[in-house]
């Protein structure tokens, strides 16, 4: 008598060291599969997605002019080199520089017309990017999502950013 194969589900502990592991190396993936999707977009305008999200956080401020640290502070994911992000929306005229005169350490960020034209023209484009990304999750599993994120980065929140990133609340169209 012949017996087929078993059919079982992969082990993880052969290909991951453990459940921490996979789950990062989860995220990881998932984090760069929905990249390609922004970089897509933001390269037909010659912009990176962090600038797009500098420009965003500029447009956004009420305070007007925001601090190159302060701006840093905001933005979804640490810029290592902010000066040359900053030297480069200045260069496409989306944004300009005033260094303080009380303090010439300090040099304050503002969005010029061209930059807020630019955010108000891909609004509609970056809608669609979102709903390309995650749209075919329902609003509650899209909550759970946001609530186990925010879990997961919670002991590894920095210091400086803890104020300038405020947990949003908006109930997002519900």
């Amino acid at each position: 008598m012949l017996h087929s194969p078993r059919h079982t589900a992969p082990s993880t502990t052969a290909v991951f060291d453990s459940l921490e592991q996979e789950a990062y190396l989860q995220l990881w993936r998932t984090y760069d599969r929905l990249r390609e999707i922004d970089d897509r977009l933001f390269q037909k305008y010659g912009i990176s997605p962090q600038q797009y999200n500098a420009l965003r956080i500029l447009r956004a401020s009420r305070s007007g002019p925001l601090s190159t640290s302060a701006l840093g502070a905001r933005l979804v994911s640490r810029a290592p080199d902010m000066t040359r992000l900053l030297d480069r929306l200045a260069e496409q005229g989306f944004v300009t520089r005033q260094r303080s005169d009380e303090n010439r350490r300090v040099v304050s960020v503002s969005i010029t017309a061209a930059g807020t034209a630019l955010v108000k023209k891909l609004a509609a484009e970056v809608q669609r990017c979102g709903r390309e990304q995650l749209g075919h999750l329902d609003k509650k599993t899209l909550r759970t999502l946001i609530g186990i994120l925010k879990q997961a980065r919670t002991p590894h929140k920095d210091a400086v950013a803890l104020d300038a990133w405020p947990d949003c609340t908006r109930s997002h169209g519900a």
